[in-house]
């Protein structure tokens, strides 16, 4: 996976650049889609800053040989962010 593809994803599925980051809880690790988006006033990220950070996100995501769980996790999901409600993708891994 790539950075651009994973905007790609993020944008068909839901119209917007969702920001993304990964969460762990005990032994358990998450991938999660934020409420937040590009070209939102209070996003943090300058276009270049966000599509750096996607490129670090889907090279985890492809170390850990997951990017296939998340492809097919967010291309089924009928949940959409939204304010203070992240979508939370169980990530399993060896």
């Amino acid at each position: 996976m790539t950075g651009p593809e994973l905007r790609q994803i993020l944008e068909m599925k839901w119209g917007y650049p969702y920001d993304v980051q990964f969460l762990r809880r005990g032994d358990r690790r998450y991938f999660q889609v934020m409420w937040r988006y590009l070209g939102q006033a209070s996003f943090a990220m300058t276009e270049e800053q966000y599509m750096a950070h996607l490129e670090r996100v889907a090279y985890v995501l492809d170390e850990w040989a997951v990017a296939d769980q998340v492809r097919s996790y967010l291309d089924k999901t009928k949940e959409r962010p939204r304010v203070g409600k992240a979508i939370s993708v169980p990530l399993v891994y060896d």
